[in-house]
């Protein structure tokens, strides 16, 4: 039997079929990617013809330490994205109750659901933290996060690397989740990273497979991470640029909800009508099917400002 697809982001090609436009015409605000991706390094020929070796795994594990500062205590695992990792976790340890706060990303309570946890609000033998929150930016306190199984999902935290909770990942049973296509614009590459209880990473690297993730993304993703500077840099652009939606949507009556300067949320008097405005223009955005006047933009281009501008 197959399951009725989540709510998610994305989808461009039923835009198209609904509203028309090739697909370079649209501008896709519906997902909180980075548009500025990560500049691709020229990659080494065996990268795309040999299986990756355990020397590749390591350099990445080892980039990733010091990027996000990784206590030694913590065990480092390069995945395929985040969301292959979130459909193994509640399957690690016996199930049990799950705590998972909504609204949220919904994938999360899926794979829980799907594991045979009970996912009422006020699970103890889980709990799953979204930091920042998706789609509202909101941030977890540490204090917070003590259950047997916690779940650290830091897939936007790049943007404010001071907030991370990176420092938790030598607690036992907590595991931290880092999305490279987010932060480097690199969606399409599937790579991501967990961190934290040796034992748990194990069962997890065990449930993955070997060769778990790309040569071209082990390779482009461990240039990625020893560039500090682009980091920096691409924090400044976008919290400038997400200063100026803010502005945009507050001159088209919008009241701000949050988000992250990657994504913003926005209180709309209709978010079926703004999207189908901007769809006109072939500019997609999100809206939820819980909150009618709930509305989700991503950030432009800098070429691209001009046609979102150009929708209201």
């Amino acid at each position: 039997m197959t399951s009725a697809p989540r709510d998610h982001g994305g989808g461009i090609d039923a835009a198209r079929a609904q509203y028309g436009g090739q697909r370079s015409d649209w501008l896709d605000l519906s997902t909180g990617i980075n548009p500025v991706p990560y500049p691709m390094p020229a990659l080494a020929p065996d990268a795309w013809t040999a299986l990756p070796d355990s020397a590749a795994f390591d350099l990445i594990a080892a980039r990733a330490r010091a990027f996000w500062n990784i206590p030694a205590e913590a065990a480092v695992l390069a995945t395929p994205g985040a969301s292959a990792v979130i459909a193994q976790l509640p399957r690690l340890v016996p199930a049990g109750s799950v705590a998972i706060k909504t609204p949220t990303y919904n994938e999360h309570a899926a794979a829980f659901d799907a594991a045979g946890w009970d996912t009422g609000k006020s699970g103890t033998d889980a709990l799953v933290a979204v930091h920042p929150n998706n789609p509202d930016g909101a941030w977890w306190d540490a204090d917070a996060l003590t259950a047997p199984l916690t779940i650290i999902d830091e897939s936007f935290c790049d943007v404010a690397p001071d907030k991370s909770h990176i420092g938790l990942s030598t607690r036992p049973g907590t595991i931290v989740l880092k999305s490279f296509g987010k932060f480097w614009g690199l969606a399409g590459l599937r790579l991501g990273f967990a961190i934290g209880d040796p034992t748990l990473i194990a069962q997890l690297a065990t449930a993955l497979g070997p060769w778990q993730v790309s040569g071209p993304a082990l390779q482009i993703g461990a240039e990625a991470l020893s560039d500090f500077q682009w980091a920096d840099e691409t924090r400044a652009r976008l919290a400038h640029d997400a200063d100026r939606l803010d502005r945009l949507m507050a001159d088209q009556g919008a009241v701000g909800l949050g988000g992250t300067s990657l994504f913003r949320l926005y209180e709309v008097a209709d978010a079926k009508a703004a999207q189908d405005q901007l769809a006109k223009h072939h500019v997609w955005s999100r809206i939820f099917p819980y909150a009618e006047n709930w509305l989700r933009l991503g950030l432009p281009a800098p070429n691209r400002w001009a046609q979102l501008e150009a929708a209201f």
